[in-house]
């Protein structure tokens, strides 16, 4: 490996994101700001997530430059959690086209896949352009309109929702204004193929292969059990009205729920710009899923003796 006090490449901006809620899940920082310093790179701050790392002594009197919300500019952010701190960083990059490298943090992680141990390698392999770049898409979301939300797109899914304890919602759903049926149910889940895996997966949705062209509709808690998931181009136009007899449904946008008033109309749409996910050299999607779904291991306890036939 090139010493990096050798190399030439001029210095990186790195914006730094994290989770704020769970020590264990940054307490690999001190370690990516000692690489980033070795490599001169420079380095931003959440305003939010830096007041944490103080707060929690788990960066000491340096001094970095911070920023708040999307009010930033830089070559890559970093987000240090899981998957869902990637969403939330995601929903900061917006649109700047700005790669986003996961360090993951959690216990899954799809988004977030590089481990701390591996930082300083995927580090290298950026200073020496030997890195990959995924593009996913996002659905934007427009009630009546107009866009929802602070920030209206998604990359995992859009999740419409009953309240609390309300009964079962109705939500008559069409497709580039063709009528496809009216659900009843606790909910509607629209994801995109890099959200297949998360809420979708966990009501019954199939697994979709990143970067696939298509939207997934998956039913939560069906009244019907004829409701089968669909999948559909993200080509197409979702729209969905809701009827409720709590006269209000929620609206989850990677989570960031909105309370919205029954007969509102909703219109989801892929957005007009994807996030870039930054993948260590050798990552394949096959080999992943396998390990974090557990596929092909023995889950059996080794103590739990086996009857012979």
């Amino acid at each position: 490996m090139q010493h990096p006090e050798t190399m030439s490449a001029s210095h990186i901006t790195f914006a730094l994101f994290g989770n704020i809620y769970q020590q264990e899940k940054s307490k690999a920082i001190q370690q990516v700001i000692s690489c980033l310093q070795d490599y001169g790179a420079n380095i931003i701050i959440e305003e939010e997530y830096y007041d944490f790392l103080r707060c929690s002594e788990m960066i000491g009197d340096d001094v970095f430059n911070t920023f708040c919300g999307s009010d930033f500019i830089a070559d890559f952010a970093i987000s240090m959690g899981g998957d869902g701190t990637l969403l939330k960083t995601a929903s900061q990059v917006r649109e700047k086209q700005i790669p986003i490298l996961g360090v993951n943090m959690g216990r899954l992680g799809f988004l977030a896949d590089v481990n701390a141990t591996d930082f300083l390698q995927t580090l290298d392999a950026i200073y020496h352009d030997d890195y990959a770049v995924e593009d996913r898409a996002l659905i934007r979301v427009e009630s009546n309109g107009e866009p929802i939300d602070s920030y209206p797109c998604a990359l995992n899914d859009v999740a419409i929702l009953k309240r609390d304890s309300a009964s079962m919602i109705s939500i008559r759903a069409s497709i580039d204004g063709d009528y496809l049926t009216t659900y009843q149910a606790d909910g509607l889940i629209i994801s995109t193929p890099t959200g297949s895996t998360a809420y979708s997966l966990s009501n019954g949705g199939p697994i979709i292969v990143p970067r696939t062209g298509v939207l997934l509709i998956t039913a939560v808690a069906p009244h019907s059990l004829n409701v089968r998931p669909i999948v559909i181009p993200d080509t197409a136009a979702i729209e969905l009205t809701v009827s409720s007899r709590s006269h209000t449904f929620l609206v989850a946008i990677d989570g960031r729920s909105t309370k919205m008033p029954e007969g509102t109309t909703l219109r989801l749409t892929r957005a007009p710009y994807r996030v870039k996910v930054v993948k260590r050299p050798g990552t394949r999607y096959f080999s992943t899923l396998r390990e974090k779904m557990m596929w092909g291991a023995d889950t059996r306890d080794e103590r739990t003796p086996i009857a012979d036939n």
